[in-house]
């Protein structure tokens, strides 16, 4: 539950700090909420955006910001399993009585490295395509994650352009109606807030999960390779579980327990 919503529950826990501990203060959300600064903030940061990295790169936000919100989840100890299975089924039948047990490898990539050895594929050649998969995936999902880095750092530019703009209407305004006066200095200040706010809270904090779930794919990947090279060059099922197991942290290797079916 809690790795499922974690990053769900961390916007949650965010918002409601922020603005619960402002309407404890005495504070009132329809003052918050004041449509200029709100259009300044996120019109500018999108445009700005649009600007950097082209229309089609920034309409993949969304889904991207779906994906950092309910990443995909990778089972690695079913996966080391999966290899291991197949590793004593390649031993006691060859390489070709792999191909009932793929649908044990759970995932696209690993799947495909043991077509590969089934179609003969050169170890080194082998694993020049995986690492080349491997670095274009990485490439991929580094330049998604510099998007919201760049909205990081254009949300706050954004909200002290607002601030600048309220102070210029409040001083354009100064020596007449109060309640214009006041009206502009809360948008010059709401402007900045839900720059910083956002900043902080959506776009930096997406950047940062969306690069745990690319460590993640990668380590799945890597693991991979390891695994079909290691079936590959016929290691036996006890020692494939091994050198798969090592490239988890220390504390799972512990606690895992992975028989040989």
């Amino acid at each position: 539950m809690l790795k499922k919503f974690g990053s769900v529950i961390g916007l949650v826990i965010g918002f409601v700090s922020i603005f619960g501990a402002y309407y404890l203060e005495g504070g009132t959300f329809g003052a918050l909420f004041i449509a200029s600064s709100i259009i300044i903030v996120f019109g500018g940061t999108f445009a700005a955006t649009i600007i950097g990295v082209g229309i089609e790169k920034f309409l993949s936000i969304f889904s991207l910001i779906k994906r950092a919100y309910f990443p995909p989840r990778y089972d690695i100890k079913n996966l080391i399993s999966g290899f291991v299975i197949i590793s004593k089924k390649s031993r006691k039948e060859g390489i070709l009585a792999m191909e009932g047990q793929i649908a044990k490898l759970l995932y696209p990539f690993p799947k495909k490295l043991i077509r590969l050895v089934m179609d003969g594929t050169d170890i080194d050649l082998l694993e020049n395509i995986a690492l080349g998969e491997i670095k274009a995936m990485q490439n991929r999902h580094y330049s998604f994650i510099s998007i919201f880095n760049k909205m990081g750092g254009y949300a706050p530019t954004m909200g002290i352009i607002g601030t600048v703009m309220g102070l210029i209407m409040t001083l354009a305004n100064a020596g007449k109606d109060p309640t214009i006066l006041i009206h502009n200095i809360a948008t010059a200040f709401i402007a900045t807030l839900w720059g910083i706010l956002s900043a902080n809270l959506l776009w930096l904090p997406i950047s940062d999960r969306l690069r745990e779930c690319h460590l993640e794919e990668k380590q799945m990947m890597e693991l991979s390779l390891e695994g079909v090279m290691a079936i590959q060059s016929g290691e036996i099922p006890s020692i494939v579980k091994s050198r798969l197991m090592s490239l988890l942290p220390q504390k799972e290797q512990d606690s895992s327990v992975i028989k040989l079916k």
